[in-house]
């Protein structure tokens, strides 16, 4: 496997404000990876950064003892990433970020007049669909099915299942109050629970009906009820309840529908375990495209008009721990805020020009050369 053409390298003096970044964080969450493999190795992404050439570094990382004094650890973490990788600029015609977090709402376990949206695990009949299985004529977007006497059809969309289609079979994990809430929750791909009988409990994606996702942001722009510019989180919750008579209307046109399952809070300072099997770290794990990249890639992010983290213009070191089906393109990326109200107003903003460097492990680099 060779590295893609899209990969121009560059040296760590190229990177606007290495220097001044706190790498600490970044290393930790690399390490969590880092342990996580020796379970299961990730797949190698279409780009040529090849999972083997990780094995120095995860060991090194797994080793590795933190020296004590902030400064130690910072420059401990600094020249880690300096000795085990290269940057390489992703060319791309535009790189963009956008935002994500993890959702806190209240709920209950038990169906109330108040309490009467449901979050749902995953059905019985809902069946993993490849190459292997797919039947003649269906849609080759689709990665789920329903399994029917007839055999494997499309599976129920948003509105069929919100208008009863899967009632009466016991999947309610949860009820929220309010439905723009529980579609949120579904965007995001998990939420932690403020149960009303005082549990702190966590949802995280399962298993989705499979059809494509439209967001409400695009349908509400090309109606010209939100100016393109103007879309973020924030003001399509302000549409919906401005006009809570549109919303079944609006949010019905994206017809995928998210399943979940229970999960506990080990640590509340870290977000959900993420499709890269480990957990979220708020600020340095970055959502990117899987089939191109490879999961535990260290990303550099350069996107200087993005100040919604600390009002300073975004220059990070990431960790790819994470993936959408939103996120497609070599210079794409979705960065996770953290938990709660707090990381929501920042994921709600984000939507900014940025340039990646991935650091790519030296023995794929200077073995080309």
């Amino acid at each position: 496997m060779s590295l893609s053409p899209l990969f121009s390298a560059k040296s760590f003096d190229d990177l606007p404000g290495w220097g001044d970044d706190d790498h600490l964080p970044a290393f930790e969450a690399f390490r969590r990876s880092a342990f996580h493999v020796l379970a299961k190795p990730y797949r190698s992404g279409a780009l040529g950064v090849d999972f083997g050439a990780f094995a120095e570094a995860y060991a090194d990382a797994r080793g590795a003892s933190s020296p004590s004094g902030a400064q130690a650890r910072a420059f401990f973490a600094r020249t880690f990433f300096e000795r085990h990788f290269v940057p390489m600029l992703v060319r791309a015609e535009t790189g963009l970020v956008t935002g994500f977090y993890e959702p806190q709402v209240e709920a209950s376990p038990v169906r109330t007049q108040h309490f009467s949206v449901p979050l749902m695990s995953r059905p019985a009949d809902l069946v993993d669909v490849d190459d292997a299985n797919r039947p003649d004529g269906m849609d080759p977007y689709l990665a789920f099915a329903r399994r029917t006497a007839d055999g494997l059809a499309e599976y129920f969309d948003r509105g069929a299942i919100e208008r009863g289609a899967l009632a009466g079979q016991g999947l309610e994990i949860a009820w929220l109050a309010d439905k723009v809430d529980a579609f949120f929750v579904h965007v995001q791909g998990a939420a932690r629970l403020a149960m009303t009988d005082g549990r702190l409990c966590r949802v995280t994606y399962a298993a989705k009906s499979g059809q494509r996702f439209t967001g409400p942001g695009k349908i509400l722009s090309e109606l010209g009820e939100i100016p393109l510019a103007e879309v973020t989180m924030q003001s399509i919750r302000a549409w919906f309840k401005a006009h809570p008579d549109r919303v079944d209307e609006i949010l019905w046109q994206n017809r995928s529908y998210i399943f979940f399952r229970e999960a506990a809070v080990d640590d509340a300072s870290l977000g959900p375990i993420a499709a890269a099997k480990v957990p979220l770290t708020p600020g340095r794990s970055i959502a990117v495209d899987r089939l191109l990249h490879t999961f535990g890639t260290p990303f550099y992010i350069d996107a200087p008009t993005l100040t919604a983290f600390d009002t300073r213009p975004f220059r990070r070191l990431m960790i790819a721990q994470d993936t959408g089906s939103a996120i497609t393109g070599p210079a794409r990326g979705d960065l996770f805020a953290g938990s709660g109200d707090a990381a929501g107003e920042i994921a709600g903003v984000v939507r900014n020009a940025a340039d990646f460097f991935a650091l790519v492990p030296r023995p794929l680099v200077e073995g080309a050369r």
